[in-house]
């Protein structure tokens, strides 16, 4: 519970400190984007505090490329 508290505390501040300068210069996508990064760091912070198992990217791209690298073993042997 510290460790969510923690990274909500972090994400507060640092959402202080960087929307006031971007609602100022008039920047509405860059602090949509800005937000929705967050917001997903967020997300995958409390999940690793809270130790679960976050898939890797490699893993779908082992998913995706592995039935061609069999079909070429397979040519190769």
């Amino acid at each position: 519970m510290i460790v969510i508290l923690g990274i909500l505390l972090v994400a507060v501040a640092i959402a202080l400190i960087e929307v006031p300068s971007l609602l100022k210069k008039g920047f509405k996508r860059e602090l949509w984007v800005f937000g929705i990064l967050l917001l997903f760091g967020v997300g995958l912070s409390i999940a690793e505090g809270l130790q679960m198992n976050i898939p890797n990217p490699l893993d779908w791209i082992k998913v995706v490329y592995m039935p061609f690298s069999d079909f070429l073993y397979g040519l190769l042997k």
